[in-house]
């Protein structure tokens, strides 16, 4: 009879640890965010008191918060479309045999393998305006003959961030997505060979079909990763100027840091996860939905 409980109660005894870990690193912070946005905070940090959702308001009600959610959401889709699309692609480039592959893949893991904060750092060089490294390589190429400024505006800026965090996702999604196609059987490219079938049939039919869940869990994954990302935007411009290029992320980091709203900052943070959870949650029903069919 004991031996039997300690049987059922072995699984839970492994994961404990793990359980432990996580109510002390990630929900008992969630909680504590979740209190200190219905709640009043000095500029010292001390809670005084509950005031509903008073944070809230004041944040939605700021202009600033619209510019910041759009700029979110226009990140968000573009890094990660584009990301996906491209390091699919790269993927499917990289499972061919040739010669030098492994130094290829050794090349492509690079930005991936670089701080975010030393990878923004070197795009902010590349499109400086005076020194930057991409006029000076037109200039020497002959194709300008003075200095183009790429950054005369807060969109032109945030287009370059843009591009910075689609070059730094590529190799996530590449290597995620190339784990799922080396473990396709090669029969089943060899049998459609001899029924006939040409690339794209073969793209569409076999490698789609059956790199789909690596895929998905990339996309996933990346989702969250590009949404908090925070070194990017503020390596480059910091959000400047007048918001126009702030996410969520490096916003909040402003009313909580700068301004002294931790409140505030503790509301933005709430409604930045409420979207992932609904983003999460609608991926989920969807799997689910497909699974049950």
């Amino acid at each position: 009879m004991k031996k039997s409980v300690l049987r059922k109660a072995e699984p839970y005894l492994w994961i404990l640890p793990s359980i432990v870990l996580m109510a002390i690193f990630i929900l008992i912070p969630i909680v504590f965010v979740f209190r200190m946005s219905v709640s009043k905070i000095t500029k010292a940090g001390l809670i005084k008191g509950f005031n509903g959702l008073e944070n809230f308001q004041s944040v939605i009600s700021s202009p600033a918060f619209a510019i910041v959610l759009k700029n979110t959401i226009v990140w968000t889709v573009f890094v990660v479309v584009l990301s996906t699309v491209l390091g699919f692609i790269l993927a499917l480039l990289l499972n061919n045999e040739f010669k030098g592959r492994k130094i290829a893949r050794a090349i492509v893991v690079f930005p991936w393998a670089t701080t975010l904060v030393i990878q923004a750092s070197v795009w902010s060089f590349i499109i400086n305006t005076d020194y930057g490294a991409l006029n000076t390589l037109l200039k020497t190429l002959g194709i300008i003959s003075a200095n183009v400024n790429w950054t005369p505006t807060p969109e032109a800026y945030f287009a370059w961030e843009i591009a910075c965090g689609i070059f730094v996702t590529i190799p996530f999604v590449c290597f995620t997505t190339l784990s799922g196609l080396q473990s396709i059987d090669s029969s089943l490219y060899e049998a459609a060979t001899v029924d006939g079938a040409n690339y794209w049939q073969k793209l569409f039919t076999i490698t789609l079909p059956l790199v789909k869940p690596s895929l998905t869990v990339a996309t996933v994954l990346n989702i969250i990763y590009v949404f908090n990302s925070f070194p990017i935007v503020w390596t480059i411009t910091k959000g400047d100027p007048a918001n126009r290029t702030d996410t969520l992320v490096t916003y909040l980091y402003k009313l909580a840091f700068y301004n002294g709203k931790q409140g505030q900052a503790a509301a933005v943070s709430v409604i930045g996860f409420t979207i992932l959870l609904i983003c999460a949650s609608i991926y989920m029903y969807s799997t689910l939905k497909k699974g049950d069919d």
